[in-house]
């Protein structure tokens, strides 16, 4: 485990090279490929602490894109690290792979906030915390991971606000638990 020198501050957009490993400092990636119908789909997304390793995705082409400013480091893993990366990053694709299986498409979103505040966000008393803002998703981003279209998300999101299954707790979007209950039985 080990710096190799490059670091770099990347705004929101900008892209990384792919033929590098990189640990996450601050901000989010998010790695996505695309079909050949031109479908953007998502293979992962990394937040601070956590070592992203291009190489590793089965997918090619792929592009290696900031979600929000970040900050990263060049890596130079060692091989109890790449091991560990190979399984999280399987695992990661996987649960996405899974969650476009789920039907409706309000529960895949739904269940995608569930996915993003399990693996970046926090538990509250309320239930669980989506750091939305911070990751810097847009709607578009949403429902190119979610397999569903931009209006779908929008109309989504309102309805999960409506229905008081998403709410605004002291700056955090949270989940409520009666929701995630709801939710988590349609994976």
């Amino acid at each position: 485990m080990s710096e190799r020198g490059l670091q770099l501050a990347l705004e929101a957009d900008q892209s990384l090279p792919v033929h590098l490993s990189w640990c996450v400092k601050d901000g989010y990636l998010r790695a996505t490929g695309w079909t050949d119908q031109a479908e953007v789909f998502t293979l992962g997304i990394w937040g601070p602490g956590e070592i992203v390793m291009p190489e590793l995705l089965t997918h090619q082409p792929v592009e290696l894109r900031a979600l929000a400013p970040a900050r990263v480091l060049e890596w130079n893993p060692d091989p109890a690290e790449h091991l560990c990366c190979s399984a999280t990053h399987m695992q990661q694709m996987g649960m996405l792979l899974r969650l476009t299986r789920i039907r409706p498409a309000e529960a895949r979103l739904f269940n995608l906030l569930i996915w993003l505040g399990e693996r970046f966000g926090s538990a509250t008393d309320q239930g669980r915390s989506v750091p939305l803002e911070a990751m810097n998703l847009t709607h578009r981003q949403l429902a190119e991971m979610a397999s569903v279209s931009r209006v779908t998300v929008t109309k989504s999101l309102g309805h999960f606000r409506q229905q008081g299954w998403l709410q605004r707790v002291d700056e955090l979007e949270v989940l409520t638990k009666t929701a995630i209950t709801l939710f988590q039985g349609m994976r």
